[in-house]
């Protein structure tokens, strides 16, 4: 489903104008995550397993006490300050993540009680394409007249879903992919902006495919039972229903808005291993030069890895420059969308 509003003109677009990210103190090594399965299931694993399979070094993990919300609200209050405002001249607060506090209420109140806000709050939830999906939720609603100013944020924390004593190989295997998983958070605002700003969305989904991963428990299937809080899902199996998808989205793009990826500053990808990113390549044929690698020492972040990927590089941008982020989300669906530093 392709989006456009550009031909309303200039005025009529939505951007972002300022960003943070939050990343949780701890860092866990590939080596410490082995070393603990391997204690508390007793089985032998290979050195340098996780490495070698997925090219993940390290990983950030929150700690004791600290929750989706903590992350969403730490990033919210960076990007606030870098856009000179207060909670209370937020209108929308969206809270677009994987992971939640709770089933209920929305975890975007949560957020909203720590910074001291009364926007009009909500939750939107699409895996690992949450946060871009909150955007452009937030977007529309600006170019709609329903919010003037809206803060977008996510907080990450897959880590809590990873089974740490599987009772043996098949249930490493089960939730092998979850050993990807890392924590983080990102916020950032949107405005109206009469240059530049979101130029462009598209989305492809394919939900025949919403059984291949995922965290099946506390909804009305799996209300109660801790088998259903760890992530399962093969890897492999992800990755190839990706590539059975194809690039037909980025497609569509590039003849849409007849941008090669030379004009693209930088290109944001999801990343789940390093594997799978350099497939991605092999495929699309992007740039590796225009890519922010950060799986290696971060892992997948979830929703929160476009997040954190834009405020490494939204300090060096400069008016004009263009960003492309590519979303992979577990259901399955795959997002694209355009932005334009005003």
């Amino acid at each position: 489903m392709h989006i456009d509003h550009a031909a309303h003109g200039p005025a009529r677009r939505a951007g972002i104008t300022a960003v943070a990210s939050c990343l949780p103190e701890r860092e866990v090594t590939s080596r410490q995550l082995r070393e603990r399965i391997a204690a508390a299931s007793g089985l032998s694993l290979p050195a340098r397993l996780f490495e070698r399979a997925t090219g993940i070094v390290s990983r950030r993990a929150v700690a004791e006490g600290e929750y989706a919300s903590t992350l969403a609200v730490r990033a919210a209050r960076v990007a606030l300050n870098r856009a000179g405002l207060a909670p209370y001249d937020v209108d929308l607060l969206v809270f677009a993540s994987a992971s939640r506090d709770v089933v209920e209420p929305a975890t975007a109140h949560i957020v909203q009680a720590e910074l001291g806000s009364r926007a009009h709050a909500l939750d939107v939830t699409n895996a690992c394409n949450s946060f871009v999906n909150g955007i452009d939720t937030a977007r529309a609603m600006i170019l709609a007249g329903r919010a003037r100013r809206a803060l977008v944020v996510t907080g990450e924390t897959p880590s809590r879903a990873v089974r740490h004593a599987p009772s043996g190989l098949g249930e490493l295997r089960d939730g092998f992919a979850g050993y990807t998983f890392g924590d983080a958070g990102a916020a950032v605002v949107l405005e109206a902006v009469e240059r530049g700003g979101i130029l462009d969305v598209d989305t492809e989904t394919h939900s025949g495919h919403w059984s291949v991963g995922g965290i099946f428990g506390g909804g009305s299937r799996h209300p109660r039972g801790d088998e259903h809080t760890y992530f399962h899902g093969d890897g492999g199996e992800l990755r190839e229903v990706f590539e059975k998808v194809g690039t037909s989205v980025l497609d569509r793009m590039r003849h849409r808005t007849r941008l090669a990826w030379s004009d693209f500053r930088h290109i944001l990808v999801h990343q789940v291993t390093v594997p799978y990113l350099e497939r991605f390549v092999e495929l699309t044929g992007v740039p590796r030069d225009r890519l922010v690698v950060t799986v290696p020492e971060l892992g997948n972040m979830a929703s929160a890895t476009l997040g954190v990927q834009l405020d490494r590089v939204h300090e060096g941008l400069r008016p004009g420059d263009r960003v492309l982020f590519v979303g992979l989300g577990g259901g399955v669906s795959i997002m694209t969308m355009v932005w334009e530093k005003a």
